[in-house]
């Protein structure tokens, strides 16, 4: 092991830099996948298409989840295994996660195309809508395959220290997609298709890249076929369990939002309404996405270090992964009072969906320093491998969040839909914290527990 990917050694900070920075710049430059679309989208008479794709959305959401059920967890315990000096074991998770990436593509593919129809109107398509998102969910859905493989297995490059050539497989897969939107949509007057088409494209290369990256020879641990293991697939599926339902609750709550939008709107406001929430979450991408790369580009250095019995090194990390989270959601404040217009302007120039946008920016994002506490811990928690309670505390938001969907409308006004966000961050941010604090000491004990019973366990050699 060299130096270089040796967590345990040099400055904490420096570590997560090394690797979260490049990780942050990578999240960011994903978010321009769906935003990008929906910019050109935007710009198509009406804005019945941009509604449209904002309905699949949720679908493109479980799909992610399921690249972040074997990547996300897969890859803590690759670093915790390397944090022991044992790469062997390393590599077989690896090899496995990749398995698991191939079956579940191919089944995700099949259900979502066989039952696209129903799951669309369920998520709250409209007839006007509907021939957007089915044409874009439809080629989207046929690239699955790319699509898990290079987020799920890009996880494995960070959690070797390579952050680097993980931002590299990002950037290449958005910079492709920045160029094919105009030339699919305009220049070949494709529309919804082409956008999907470019989208596609654009993940078959960052697939490419990533796993001819996870088979160079530098690579500490190798991307192999074979060693199949039941039992290091269950390990994955557990590890991973925790931010698949993150992202599948996430997914829940959007085609909840969008269904509760049309109910109370109407005819008339309803499509309006969905359109705003698409430019809304568009915006949030904006936070949520590099925070989480923060968060996420992190683990290997706790996770490491936590197989390493280094507990202060543990206590270091997560004061200053938390510390950059919620200085990035102080800019990130600012910005949203200055300039949510300006990003808005870029997906519709119709002055009612523009002016409801902002309006409903700055409310949903009214609690973003309080999820910046929330993000890091929840995902910390994980990396030291305590997902039940990673779990309950994102379950935790997302049922306050739900709460305030299915109440606030109904009581208020469908314009109070977006006050959930706000609500379930704060409240779930002091719950969360609460836990920590409780927890964490007990964790970092049975750790050191553990450590000093292997010590015992060594055979001692003789003089």
């Amino acid at each position: 092991m060299t130096q270089q990917h040796d967590f345990s050694k040099g400055s904490v900070a420096r570590n997560i830099l090394y690797l979260a920075a490049p990780m942050t710049a990578a999240q960011l430059i994903n978010v321009l996948y769906s935003v990008v679309d929906r910019m050109y989208l935007g710009r198509l008479p009406g804005h019945l298409a941009l509604t449209g794709v904002g309905l699949t959305l949720p679908v493109v959401s479980i799909i992610m989840g399921f690249a972040n059920l074997c990547g996300t967890g897969g890859a803590p315990l690759c670093s915790i295994c390397r944090g022991r000096g044992d790469d062997e074991e390393a590599e077989r998770i690896m090899g496995n996660s990749f398995t698991l990436l191939l079956l579940f593509g191919a089944a995700v593919t099949v259900v979502f195309l066989a039952f696209q129809r129903p799951i669309l109107y369920l998520f709250g398509a409209s007839d006007a809508t509907f021939g957007y998102a089915n044409t874009y969910l439809t080629i989207y859905t046929a690239g699955t395959f790319f699509a898990l493989m290079a987020t799920g297995m890009n996880s494995f490059l960070i959690a070797q220290g390579f952050s680097g050539l993980g931002m590299a497989t990002v950037m290449l897969g958005a910079v492709l997609n920045i160029i094919l939107d105009p030339i699919f949509i305009f220049g070949f007057h494709l529309d919804v298709a082409g956008a999907a088409l470019a989208t596609v494209l654009s993940q078959m290369a960052s697939c490419a890249f990533v796993l001819l990256s996870l088979r160079r020879k530098r690579m500490p641990v190798r991307l192999r076929w074979g060693g199949f293991s039941w039992r290091i697939m269950r390990r994955v599926l557990a590890f991973g369990l925790s931010p698949f339902l993150i992202i599948a609750t996430d997914s829940i709550l959007l085609i909840v939002l969008n269904t509760v939008l049309q109910r109370y709107g109407g005819p008339e406001l309803g499509d309006t309404l969905v359109t705003c929430a698409t430019i809304v979450q568009s915006y949030l991408l904006l936070i949520t996405m590099p925070m989480g790369g923060l968060t996420l580009g992190s683990q290997p250095v706790v996770s490491f270090n936590y197989g390493a019995a280094n507990l202060e090194r543990i206590k270091r990390a997560i004061q200053s992964i938390v510390a950059l989270c919620v200085t990035f959601c102080v800019l990130m404040t600012v910005v949203t009072h200055t300039l949510s217009p300006v990003f808005v302007g870029l997906f519709t120039q119709n002055p009612e969906v523009a002016a409801r946008s902002v309006r409903y920016i700055k409310v949903f994002t009214a609690m973003i320093i309080p999820l910046a506490i929330q993000y890091p811990l929840v995902d910390e928690t994980t990396a030291l491998g305590h997902v039940r309670l990673a779990l309950f505390c994102s379950i935790f938001r997302k049922c306050v969040f739900l709460a305030g969907l299915l109440l606030l409308p109904a009581l208020v006004s469908p314009e109070a839909t977006f006050l959930s966000e706000p609500i379930a961050d704060a409240v779930a941010a002091t719950v969360t914290t609460c836990l920590f604090l409780h927890f964490f000491p007990k964790i970092l004990a049975q750790r050191a527990a553990r450590e000093r019973e292997e010590r015992e366990e060594q055979p001692k050699v003789a003089p």
